[in-house]
Parts: structure tokens; sequence; C-alpha cells
């Protein structure tokens, strides 16, 4: 049959969503958010290292990241590697702990990360159509070689377009929960 092509379309499909949510916690909302540091890598010791693995990382206010190194002898190089991160939020620094304020979002900045938003959506379905076009492609190619009559060849892809649908529409609800997280004052 072609089950073993749904199942392999559904897992690319979920790998898809999965990459879209990674990348949306990357775009800060007026609150702060801890996700946006896991790309930040810190020199310690003489490797490249993440940062939560370096330090601890906590949210004590709304719109306050705290990062307090447990080696207090890397607080230079985290904070070097902060401001090249290009999060767009400057670390302040007492000795002992790294704050990063989140300010207030403005109307146009709030507009310019909801199109990066639109953009991520529009990277994932294009994600998904490839992944559709490819199990269509198999379906054919076993019709072609006998393993699958005319009928089921039509049965496959209609399965296969209502997998797509279902994840098209996932990846639309996660966007727009996004954009309205974003346009929230």
């Amino acid at each position: 049959m072609y089950n073993d092509v749904l199942q392999e379309m559904e897992t690319k499909m979920k790998k898809t969503v999965g990459v879209l949510r990674e990348d949306l916690k990357t775009i800060r909302a007026g609150r702060a958010n801890p996700g946006i540091l896991d790309n930040i890598t810190v020199e310690a010791y003489g490797v490249q290292t993440p940062l939560n693995q370096v330090a601890g990382i906590t949210v004590p206010e709304a719109r306050l990241i705290a990062i307090q190194p447990w080696d207090k002898g890397l607080l230079k190089e985290i904070e070097k590697a902060l401001l090249k991160s290009n999060i767009g939020i400057t670390p302040q620094s007492d000795g002992t702990v790294i704050r990063l304020p989140f300010p207030d979002l403005t109307e146009d900045r709030r507009r310019e990360l909801a199109k990066q938003v639109g953009e991520y959506q529009e990277r994932s379905k294009v994600a998904l159509r490839n992944s559709r076009r490819d199990g269509i492609d198999e379906v054919k190619k076993r019709e072609k070689n006998s393993d699958l009559t005319e009928d089921e060849r039509h049965t496959a892809e209609k399965d296969i377009q209502d997998l797509t649908d279902k994840y098209s529409k996932e990846i639309d609800d996660i966007c727009e929960a996004k954009e309205k997280e974003l346009m929230e004052f």
C-alpha cells in the first residue's frame, strides 16, 4: 500500500512545524523570553559553549532576563557574546549578574516582527508543499510500477492533500497566535 509514504510525509511535516516553533521563539514580543538566548554561544575555557551551560538564566520580571554565570570569570565573555548576538538588547552588568531589560516595542517594530513571522510561515508552507509533491511523486511511481491501482493512487493523493491541509492549518494557527502576541500592547 502507501501507508509508509503517508507516515514519512507526516514525519517531515511534524519536523517542519517543530522548526517553525523554534524559529518563532527567537522573535521577541514585549515579554522577556529566555528562548531568544538559545542560539548564543560563549567562549568558555577555549571552547564555544551554549550560554545556558555556563550560566543560570531566569526571568525575575515580565520584561527582564537575568543571567548569572556559574564562573564569575566568564562575565565579560558572556557580555561580549550578547553584544555580538544581535538580539537588540544591551546587557547591563553589576559584576555578578547580567540583566537584559526588554523595552516596549514600537508600532513599527511590531509590524516588522509580524512581517518576519509571515516569512517564517511562508517558508514552512513551502516545505509542506515540497513534502506533498514528493509524496505524490512516490505514489505515481508506485502506480507506474504496478504496485498501486489507479483508484488507490487517487485515494492516496486525497490522503496526502488532507495531511497537507492539516499541517498547513496548524502553521497558520501558530503564526496567527504569534502575530497576536506581537501586536498586544
